[in-house]
């Protein structure tokens, strides 16, 4: 009977570890960037300052889709991402209508194709490339443009040089030649 007791402890003892080492052994599902809309950014920032991240893309543009699969499922951009930006998806060719400050920007042909949105094209600053990330500080002014697909490895020591403020006091090669980042 003492036998029985004992294997039955044992069991139940190697089914409950092994549970909870199954349990642990799972890996967590990666946490996604929390993507806003520019007017939700506006807001958020006069709540909370932080710096503001904006991928302009169109849907027919395949470097934007490829960006979007690769770069921006990286857990180390998507941690820096959603930690020192308000990232923002903007169509370029969006009918929304969007206001900021007193100024009011809007498609001027929606629906029709090619036809910027007056957002998209002052972020730009008219120079139409797609995928292009544009970095706002706090205030909205504008820190820079990088037209092109990025990927994670590049788009780390960038995202970091500004988040960090490095960008005030130090020229961005010279960052980047001391960088030592997290993605693999």
């Amino acid at each position: 009977m003492k036998k029985i007791i004992f294997s039955f402890l044992l069991l139940s003892i190697i089914a409950f570890t092994g549970e909870s080492f199954v349990k642990k052994a799972v890996p967590k599902t990666p946490e996604k960037i929390h993507w806003y809309t520019f007017q939700e950014a506006v807001k958020l920032d006069k709540q909370h300052p932080k710096k503001i991240f904006v991928d302009v893309y169109t849907s027919w543009c395949v470097w934007c889709k490829r960006m979007e699969a690769t770069t921006y499922e990286d857990t180390s951009i998507i941690r820096d991402l959603n930690t020192y930006f308000y990232p923002v998806k903007l169509d370029a060719e969006m009918s929304d209508t969007v206001r900021f400050d007193t100024l009011t920007f809007v498609n001027p042909h929606p629906g029709t194709q090619g036809s910027v949105h007056q957002l998209a094209y002052s972020l730009l600053g008219g120079h139409m490339s797609y995928p292009t990330t544009v970095y706002l500080n706090e205030n909205f002014g504008m820190l820079t443009r990088a037209p092109g697909y990025l990927d994670a490895k590049a788009l780390e020591p960038i995202l970091m040089y500004f988040a960090s403020d490095s960008y005030k006091n130090t020229k961005f090669e010279d960052y980047k030649t001391s960088f030592k980042g997290n993605v693999k």
